[in-house]
């Protein structure tokens, strides 16, 4: 492909570095906020490429942010590095091959993610300092997406209060702009404090933490038909209260994960699940302590952002993948089903091909999706400040992200075009803001406007750190 924008030659200049750097931390995988290899990694980089480096963002160890260039609009990108646990697999495989037994992978491709962010801020740094441009590019190194909400806690630390636009992009089976649709969620970790006994000698003087904990799972469970058709409720076990089934479990603790479609919904359905919480202590004896252990907004859609995101991808065309990607995706889609496959195209309102293993095409921004819906901490930055994504086509079409399948594709020649694409998608859409400032001020007003009907109100109090 002829580069018919300069700054994707800036990105195809530094290209082999990032994807080094993108299969260093694939090799890595750390879960939330233990990302100390991979934030390692990415400051080594954010340095050799002369960026000004701010580690321990937010009080975050394994959050960094750097920065480049002098005065103008102050242009994010943002990039993750964490992984998943228990998804280990041998990469370029296709079969279930764990390299290491109960072991952490990469099931969302964020090791492409993060080095294609900084990749994109570093083409965008070149630029500014090479046309001699007003403007400063600012990486966000964001650990934890995964469950763990860093970005929350960045945005109520004031780390965006100055930003005029964020740009990000994730992996996945087709390229487009991201449609803005997401689940706000808050993780509350409930603990219940009972009363310990001799579970046959005398039961009678008992109080059993875990009775109230499966009660309060039953009342969420009866709760489930009388929520909006969007929202969900999951559940984890941290603590059963040990594993003697003849003592009356004296403490137990659950973690609710609890989602809903915006957060005035999120709020309300949050209040009904600890009355049932509440009501589970007072049917047991026992009583309830509670924690937010993280939370997160639903994404907020930006207009103006995403037509200047669009044209960039149409620029570019779709992802360029030669017949030895096409082979390899063939060979993964034998895992899968023919509802997987499927899924891909609902995602995108569109009509199932038959045989198509890589994405051809650039999904057209107005479209209706179909499926269900994920979280992501990218909502609190989209809430502080005017914010667009893409997708990009880095996988096979209907490989299940968090699963063996899409780790074993993160280091596929693939994968690395699809990363490549990204960066000079994600270059691009920060040049034509900065070289048109009247489109942030049409993605500033589009944002206000969001905000004069919804204020902002951070899912996660005041009160509380992150769990570092």
């Amino acid at each position: 492909m002829k580069n018919a924008d300069p700054i994707w030659d800036h990105v195809d200049r530094h290209r082999d570095d990032f994807i080094a750097l993108s299969d260093r931390v694939f090799d890595t995988p750390e879960t939330l906020y233990a990302e100390y290899k991979s934030v390692a990694e990415h400051v080594q980089m954010l340095r050799a490429q002369g960026f000004k480096i701010t580690e321990n963002a937010a009080g975050i160890p394994t959050a960094v942010i750097g920065e480049a260039g002098d005065e103008g609009p102050v242009i994010a990108i943002l990039g993750e590095f964490d992984a998943l646990p228990y998804l280990s697999q041998a990469p370029g495989v296709a079969e279930h091959q764990p390299l290491e037994e109960g072991g952490n992978g990469h099931g969302c491709g964020h090791n492409l993610l993060g080095a294609a962010a900084l990749l994109a801020a570093t083409a965008v740094k070149d630029w500014l300092a090479e046309n001699g441009i007003k403007g400063r590019v600012r990486y966000y190194g964001c650990p934890a997406e995964e469950g763990g909400a860093a970005k929350t806690y960045m945005v109520r630390e004031g780390l965006f209060d100055d930003v005029d636009a964020a740009i990000s992009w994730h992996p996945a089976t087709f390229t487009g702009v991201n449609e803005a649709r997401s689940l706000a969620n808050t993780r509350i970790d409930f603990t219940f404090h009972g009363k310990a006994a001799h579970a046959a000698g005398a039961p009678e003087l008992g109080r059993s933490a875990l009775d109230a904990v499966e009660l309060m799972n039953i009342g969420v469970n009866y709760l489930r038909e009388h929520m909006p058709d969007s929202a969900r409720v999951h559940y984890a076990y941290l603590d059963a209260g040990g594993v003697a089934p003849n003592v009356v479990q004296a403490k137990a603790t659950v973690r609710q994960l609890v989602r809903a479609s915006s957060l005035p919904d999120l709020a309300d359905l949050v209040t009904r699940v600890r009355k049932i919480a509440d009501g589970a202590a007072l049917m047991t004896g026992t009583q309830v302590t509670s924690q937010v252990f993280s939370g997160v907004s639903n994404l907020l859609g930006n207009r103006p952002l995403e037509e200047t995101m669009q044209h960039e991808l149409e620029k570019l065309g779709p992802v360029a993948f030669d017949e030895s990607d096409l082979s390899f995706a063939r060979e993964i889609q034998t895992t899968l089903t023919t509802a997987d496959i499927n899924t891909t195209f609902k995602r995108i309102g569109a009509k199932p091909k038959k045989d198509l293993a890589l994405c051809d095409f650039i999904a057209p921004l107005d479209r209706h999706s179909d499926g269900g819906e994920g979280s992501t901490d990218v909502g609190d930055v989209s809430w502080a400040v005017p914010t667009v994504q893409a997708r990009v086509a880095t996988c096979a079409i209907g490989t299940p992200f968090h699963t063996w399948q899409t780790v074993a594709q993160g280091k596929a020649p693939a994968a690395h075009k699809g990363m490549i694409y990204a960066a000079k998608a994600m270059a691009a859409t920060a040049c034509r803001l900065v070289e048109d400032p009247s489109r942030i001020d049409a993605a500033r007003a589009t944002h206000q406007d969001h905000l004069g009907e919804t204020p902002y109100t951070c899912p996660i109090p005041a009160d509380v750190r992150p769990p570092v």
